[in-house]
Order: C-alpha cells, then sequence, then structure tokens
C-alpha cells in the first residue's frame, strides 16, 4: 500500500515542488539556496555572527534592546528561500511546512532547553485568526514541542485588540503598536506559573512582538522565557 501511495503521490520538495527520496524534505539544489543558520550566532536573537567564540555574544541590536527573554534562536535567515517558505506557511496554507521547519528549530533550540519547559505560540487576534483559519505560529510550536518532547499550550496568550501590520514600521513604532495588547490567558496561567516558556513564532523582525509575549508570559508567572523563530530578518547577513 505505501509503494503505491508513493507512486501516485511521490515524495515533493517543499520548496519547488521537484521530486526527493522523503517526504518534507528540501531538493538538493532548495537545501544548498535556503539560508540556514550554522555557526556564532546572537545568544538572544539568533542573529548570525563573524568569527568563533566559546562563549554566549551578542550582536549590535540586542546590546541596544533590552530583551525580555534569556535567550533566543533561529533556523533561518528570512531571505530568499528562507522567505518564500515562511510566507507559504504563514499566507499559502502550507501547513506540510511546519513539521520540517520545527525539525531545522529543534536542532538549535535543543542546547537552551530547560526541564519541565512548555511551548508557547505567539498570539494571532481572534479576527485575523478566523480569517486566516490557522495560527502558522501555533502549527510550529506544537510540530517543535511534539519534536523536542516538551508539553506546549496553543491559547497561553492572547491579544487584547486587533493590532495594525507592522510592516513598513520603525522598530519605535513596532514596539509602541503593541504596547499592552499581548496579556495572559488567566485560564492557562497554572500551566506556565513557575515553569521556563520556551515562545515560539515564524519570523522576528525587530522583536517586538516577542518581547510583549515574553513580559505576558512573565506577569502570569512563567520562570524564565526562551525564543525560537523559524526566521530571522537579519540585514548585515
Amino acid at each position: 500500500m505505501q509503494t503505491l501511495v508513493q507512486l501516485v503521490y511521490p515524495p515533493r520538495c517543499l520548496s519547488c515542488g521537484g521530486l526527493v527520496e522523503s517526504d518534507f524534505g528540501l531538493c538538493g539544489s532548495c537545501w544548498r539556496d535556503t539560508p540556514f543558520i550554522v555557526g556564532l550566532s546572537c545568544d538572544l536573537c539568533g542573529t548570525p555572527l563573524p568569527g568563533q567564540s566559546d562563549r554566549a555574544e551578542h550582536c549590535d541590536e540586542c546590546l541596544s534592546i533590552a530583551r525580555p527573554w534569556m535567550q533566543g534562536r533561529a533556523a533561518l535567515l528570512y531571505r530568499d528561500k528562507g522567505r518564500a517558505l515562511v510566507l507559504a506557511l504563514k499566507h499559502g496554507d502550507r501547513h506540510d511546512i511546519a513539521e520540517p521547519a520545527a525539525q531545522w528549530m529543534a536542532r538549535q533550540v535543543r542546547p537552551i532547553l530547560r526541564p519541565d519547559m512548555i511551548a508557547v505560540p505567539v498570539p494571532l487576534h481572534l479576527g485575523r485568526h478566523l480569517s486566516r483559519r490557522y495560527n502558522q505560529s501555533a502549527l510550529l510550536a506544537r510540530a517543535l514541542a511534539q519534536t523536542l518532547g516538551i508539553d506546549w499550550c496553543p491559547d497561553a496568550l492572547e491579544r487584547r485588540g486587533k493590532t495594525p501590520m507592522l510592516d513598513g514600521k520603525t522598530r519605535d513604532e513596532r514596539f509602541a503598536t503593541l504596547a499592552g495588547r499581548i496579556a495572559g490567558n488567566p485560564l492557562r496561567a497554572p500551566l506556565i506559573r513557575g515553569r521556563p516558556v520556551l515562545l515560539v513564532d515564524d519570523v522576528m523582525t525587530s522583536g517586538a512582538t516577542l518581547a510583549a509575549c515574553a513580559e505576558a508570559c512573565l506577569a502570569s508567572g512563567a520562570s524564565e522565557v526562551c525564543v525560537s523563530v523559524l526566521a530571522r530578518v537579519a540585514k548585515d547577513a
């Protein structure tokens, strides 16, 4: 039966649709052109850094902004095929991207896992959730939690009021727009109280959304927060 299914529906590359050896993979060409983050990176946001180091290093942006989380990791750079994969997951109903993306994220996150950690996705406003029909961050959080063998809670956070799109806004405008808009779900607070939280999102740009979510987790009693994103926007990388 499996052979028959593979003959009728052969495995396809997540990016270009070409034939590959196994499901949910990238062909050799697309793998080569996907900007995976390797080597030294910022300990707070995952931005690639030059050189080598045996200690935690921070990028210029994280040195200038106080981050309310302890550590952060990113799997891809938000450009080229990395950007295309994120947009396909976010706006193209490509739920099939979530599981392989979680595998890429897990490779980066494992070194910073804490005991009894729980994965929490960045929330969507109800109206946007209904129009999009799914929350891509929740898809990633579920797949990442399954890969890492940790708990997850899809609705630990909620958006209080619909926020405008952040595309095109400056860093300061992004932080101002999100101030007070994200809060902990009081019904889920017991699940994260006293536990370390792994905050999950698809893309980090300025970090304003993640900062608002991290502060909401801490206000709900989380012992600390770490961050995992599929892609990081990095101007100089």
